[in-house]
């Protein structure tokens, strides 16, 4: 019975999980353009004037991103793998003395 209940849970979960197909459903374009969009050329530009600016110091830097606390899901994870083990302990005790 445990092991229907985990096969049926993995299923249920993996329902959600998105397909990631590598077809699209819109026609290919047939030719690239030769030359590259305003955008691409403006960000192009950007990214040589300030690739000297970064070596250096000065001039624009990148956002600090810095790390994300994940205290809470280690405190989580030691909780239920706490409450696991201690289930599964006490089905072992029941099991034993026959109740």
């Amino acid at each position: 019975m445990l092991t229907a209940t985990a096969a049926a849970s993995l299923l249920g979960a993996l329902w959600f999980v998105p397909s990631a197909n590598a077809t699209s459903d819109s026609p290919v374009r047939d030719a690239v353009a030769a030359s590259p969009s305003p955008q691409v050329a403006e960000q192009a530009r950007i990214a040589a004037t300030t690739a000297g600016d970064s070596v250096t110091g000065t001039g624009t830097r990148l956002a600090d991103t810095g790390s994300f606390d994940s205290t809470p899901y280690v405190l989580g994870g030691t909780l239920f793998l706490t409450l696991g083990a201690g289930f599964v302990a006490y089905s072992v005790r029941r099991e034993r003395l026959g109740f």
